[in-house]
């Protein structure tokens, strides 16, 4: 029998084993599947830890998962097609969850689809190569410290790529008396509670700690972009601003000139694609964009098509382009998707990147990633769900945060799945300070 090996037990490996179950639902034989999971329980970066640095075996710790973190896009574009979010809650719910409520609704659907069974947990991969017709698979026992080598006719790399911090240096860090942290290691915004606080970067993670930051109480927040601010429409105390150039003491010296006292420096530098325990020939070398290449359909390594990686993107599409890639993987494992020729794929792959090399904006990556989903959508049987909808959504959501990036979680959305519409949030979320699951799913 074909056994699989996948990495990772968080969305995107949670995704390829639903995906499995799915088929055997339909009464297909699935191949033989263990799924290595590092940390003592499934969800991945949603398993919210107050560790940081190393875990109690030694192990660089994960996860990013902060407390007080809400969706920062609507859950309607993230909902699953086989388990909405109305049969997940019985009930409808506000369009931005806390992070409990989402990973609630993650794990539910991997309970119902009973694939715990699968997961080997505390165990890392220390080593994978690929022998000439099977991989072999190296992995340790973290709790009882014992080593195992096995064999497989499939790897599945579904360990995400936000959990190794890219970290920078800049000058008079060493001298700074400050705290200096990786947005990998924080954790509770009441920290910086009057606080000075100076952010470094320009995507996702700097924006959403920065209005963390604000939002529990820090006396100012500086954000320094590199290329392009984000331009939001800051509340006061928020302000963007050119380029660290250097710290000296507790001042944040800027290239354009701004000067700012700073009590912490967070860094949110960004990730690393890092997969130390893969041999060169597998390894994913890419930064962090759309399509990286050398991935057929974002998903078969191209030097190996036994080899797959889930996950691997840039993402506005998260959980239901998982689901899709999963889908489109164990289809090829299956054999129920025939790989084309090695020119075809080499086309089919530069015909992507180059595309993606010339997008200019959140709109034209919004389309690029919602076409490549659809295309993906269309090679299997995952569940009908609105692509078209969920794209418009992502317009819309980037339209309210131009608009006023404080209150962009007060709207609503409508569901792909089912077409339900979400209530308004009893608070808005800027005065939400209690992000509950029981606070939240209350009414009022």
């Amino acid at each position: 029998m074909t056994k699989v090996a996948i990495i990772g037990s968080g969305p995107c490996g949670l995704s390829i084993l639903r995906a499995f179950q799915q088929a055997e639902e339909k009464g297909h034989i699935i191949p033989e599947i263990v799924c290595y999971e590092k940390q003592k329980d499934w969800g991945g970066l949603w398993n919210y830890s107050w560790r940081t640095g190393s875990d109690q075996y030694g192990d660089p710790v994960p996860n990013s998962m902060y407390r007080y973190l809400w969706s920062n896009g609507p859950k309607e574009c993230l909902e699953f097609a086989d388990y909405s979010f109305d049969e997940h809650f019985n009930q409808p719910i506000p369009s931005f969850p806390p992070r409990e409520v989402l990973y609630d609704y993650i794990l539910g659907r991997a309970k119902k689809a009973n694939i715990k069974k699968y997961i080997k947990f505390n165990t890392t991969v220390t080593q994978a190569k690929y022998n000439g017709s099977q991989f072999e698979i190296s992995t340790l026992n973290k709790i009882d410290n014992t080593l195992n080598t096995n064999n497989f006719d499939y790897l599945v790399v579904a360990s995400g790529h936000f959990s190794v911090p890219y970290i920078p240096e800049y000058d008079g860090m060493k001298s700074f008396p400050g705290r200096i942290l990786h947005g990998h290691d924080f954790r509770d915004a009441e920290e910086f509670r009057n606080k000075d606080v100076v952010v470094l970067g320009s995507s996702y993670s700097a924006e959403d700690i920065s209005l963390q930051c604000y939002k529990y109480g820090a006396k100012s927040v500086t954000i320094g972009y590199r290329n392009n601010p984000m331009g939001f429409k800051w509340p006061d105390g928020m302000k963007e601003v050119y380029y660290l150039d250097r710290l000296e003491g507790n001042k944040a010296i800027f290239k354009d000139g701004h000067e700012q006292n700073a009590d912490a420096i967070i860094l949110c530098s960004g990730y690393l694609h890092h997969f130390p325990y893969l041999e060169d020939t597998l390894k994913l070398k890419t930064g962090n964009r759309l399509y990286p290449p050398k991935l057929y359909k974002g998903v078969v390594w191209q030097d190996n098509h036994k080899m797959m990686y889930l996950g691997m993107q840039d993402q506005f599409h998260t959980f239901n382009m998982f689901d899709c890639q999963a889908w489109f993987a164990r289809d090829v494992i299956m054999d129920k998707i025939k790989m084309p020729s090695d020119e075809e794929i080499e086309k089919n792959i530069s015909k992507w990147v180059s595309e993606e090399e010339i997008l200019e904006d959140p709109i034209q990556m919004i389309d690029f990633q919602t076409e490549y989903t659809k295309d993906l959508h269309a090679s299997s049987d995952y569940p009908k769900i609105n692509f078209e909808l969920i794209r418009e959504h992502f317009k819309n959501w980037e339209h309210h945060k131009e608009e006023d990036i404080m209150t962009y979680r007060n709207n609503s959305f409508s569901s792909p799945v089912t077409g339900t519409i979400a209530p308004i949030h009893h608070t808005p979320w800027a005065e939400a300070m209690d992000d509950s699951m029981d606070t939240f799913m209350k009414s009022k």
